[in-house]
């Protein structure tokens, strides 16, 4: 019954998806022709031949990808809205490139590409919108214990009652707890709001006589030995098992398994940038945004190299090795705010709110962060993004990884201008302990709205920090 309810959901989403792609075209094909917001109108494809492209092409390309995506996966388990999020832009942007790509191939010069480019952007916001009400409408429905799946726990340990625990707190979800198998001195107990209904022994004759949609199976270490006969007897009766591992406390993070041939590796920390496309629209994201606020900040940078030459003898850059990506040292840029020092000094000096070294005028630029400006070169060399950890010094790093447990995490993503530890007051003289916390939940958690929400919080927000 369940998984004759999944299927129907996953085709009432196809649906819904050929409905929403459908009703973003007609919308693009309303705006570009029907109005001049984009330009004159002149000669164009009748409205006929771009819905026979639409059903022969668009509709089949953007249900492909919303497969390719994952975007028909179970709600479950797997999907936070902000990953969802995250691939329905992916799709759109994909989508883009290969409509134009066959319009290339079928020699179809006439057909606008203004309406494919407003297609994308459209059909990403219907697409938000309607994913975001069907798991609103999902998460309603299960909370009133409909379209609930049904699991048996093997084990009555810390590590099932956490589990439980983990479901009855999340109805949402959709789960239900149907029993625990545990030790036989047990039976008929009650634990986190279900029974107890047997031993591990009693598993066939469980599933014989039961029906379950999932066995999950949170044993100790010391019984591992019984997981071949455990699964084995699951799998005859045509139940799905899974294992919760007896180690995972020790994951520092959201952990992944990749695939070597036939050889699960599990990654203990996930890392979103590590995907290439992620990478790649970061990356386009970061030079698009450097170049426009190099041209929209030059006079103030023209302004401040002529302060800083004026206020005090020495070069108007200042340049200082920080650690980066995969800990590479490079030369990062700013505003010289200080009195030329002995580069010694410089390496292991931590600047204060009183500091003495400061000039005047660079007292006011650093308030400012007039002085990080010259760090968008540094985004356009690619050793810095415009969001992501603040880069520090060797001495400094050499320093923190021995103190710090996870320090190192924080360069396994380039480092930024601005980030969530800044926009969240650790900047500074400030816990290096808070922060590092800050740069892992960034690292593990980024997504392309995680990043625009840092940048305009970083230009709305003052710093009482930054000095």
């Amino acid at each position: 019954m369940i998984r004759q309810n999944q299927r129907i959901l996953n085709f009432c989403l196809v649906l819904i998806d050929v409905f929403v792609v459908c009703l973003s075209l007609l919308c693009s094909w309303l705006l570009r022709f029907k109005t001049t917001i984009f330009g004159p109108i002149g000669g164009h494809l009748s409205f006929e031949e771009y819905l026979i492209f639409m059903i022969l092409v668009v509709i089949p390309t953007y249900l492909i990808l919303y497969f390719s995506f994952g975007l028909y996966k179970p709600f479950r388990t797997h999907k936070t809205i902000f990953t969802e999020l995250t691939q329905i832009i992916k799709v759109n942007i994909v989508a883009f490139f290969v409509l134009v790509t066959v319009l290339f191939i079928i020699n179809q010069p006439n057909f606008s590409r203004i309406m494919l480019f407003l297609l994308a952007i459209i059909a990403t916001f219907f697409g938000i919108i309607e994913r975001f009400m069907i798991r609103s409408f999902l998460k309603r429905i299960r909370s009133d214990n409909r379209n609930l799946k049904h699991i048996l726990i093997v084990g009555d340990n810390e590590l099932a009652y956490r589990f439980a625990r983990k479901i009855r707190h999340n109805p949402y979800l959709g789960f239900s707890i149907a029993g625990f198998l545990g030790r036989s001195n047990r039976i008929g107990m009650e634990i986190e709001g279900s029974m107890i209904i047997g031993s591990f022994n009693d598993l066939e004759y469980i599933l014989e006589n039961n029906n379950f949609d999932r066995v999950v199976l949170a044993i100790p270490l010391k019984f591992y030995s019984k997981i071949d006969e455990l699964v084995a007897i699951c799998e005859k009766y045509g139940i799905k098992a899974e294992i919760i591992p007896d180690y995972y406390q020790y994951f520092p993070a959201r952990p992944s398994v990749d695939m070597i041939e036939d050889i699960p590796i599990i990654n203990i920390r996930d890392v979103p940038l590590d995907d290439a496309f992620n990478k790649v629209l970061k990356f386009i994201f970061d030079y698009i945004i450097s170049i426009i606020a190099i041209i929209i900040t030059s006079p103030i940078m023209i302004i401040t190299a002529i302060g800083v030459k004026l206020s005090s003898p020495g070069p108007v850059i200042f340049k200082q090795e920080r650690i980066g990506y995969h800990g590479v040292p490079f030369t990062m840029y700013k505003f010289r705010s200080m009195k030329v020092q002995d580069p010694d000094d410089e390496k292991s000096q931590w600047t204060t709110r009183d500091d003495p070294r400061k000039t005047r005028f660079g007292e006011f630029i650093r308030r400012t962060s007039i002085d990080e400006l010259p760090q968008f070169f540094n985004v356009l060399k690619g050793d810095m993004s415009v969001v992501g950890p603040r880069p520090e010094r060797p001495y400094f790093v050499n320093e923190f990884k021995e103190a710090i447990p996870k320090y190192m995490i924080k360069h396994q993503v380039r480092p930024g201008l601005t980030g969530w530890a800044q926009i969240n007051g650790f900047r500074g003289d400030t816990s290096i302990k808070k922060r590092i916390e800050f740069d892992i939940e960034y690292v593990e958690n980024w997504h392309m709205g995680l990043d625009l929400g840092i940048m305009i919080k970083t230009i709305l927000k003052k710093d009482p920090n930054a000095y």
